[in-house]
């Protein structure tokens, strides 16, 4: 995120508070009433943007991770596509190899 848009989304937010506040007041509360909901709500909204944000990155589900994902399938992708198809064969065989042993293990 650039330096500019948090600025931006800083002052979205505090602008967001105003409105809520004159709104509130228009809707017949008295201007402190008004600013401690405008607060509330604010606070709130903070609070369920906290509980997704920690909810994206205990589920490692957030724009670097994927980005990384995307960058290590393209390594191996390109790996694959620079190999022999003897080297291919050997890698293949080696993969049956270790299913073999692995599902030879699961079933002891």
């Amino acid at each position: 995120m650039r330096r500019i848009d948090a600025i931006g989304i800083g002052l979205g937010i505090f602008l967001a508070g105003g409105i809520f506040y004159v709104a509130l007041q228009a809707l017949g509360l008295t201007s402190q009433d008004a600013g401690v909901w405008s607060q509330a709500i604010l606070v709130g909204g903070l609070i369920v943007w906290l509980v997704t944000y920690l909810a994206r990155a205990l589920t490692q589900n957030m724009t670097y991770n994927q980005q990384l994902k995307d960058y290590q399938d393209a390594v191996l992708q390109k790996r694959l596509e620079e190999l022999t198809p003897e080297e291919l064969e050997k890698l293949q065989a080696e993969i049956e190899q270790e299913r073999k042993e692995a599902s030879g293990k699961t079933e002891s």
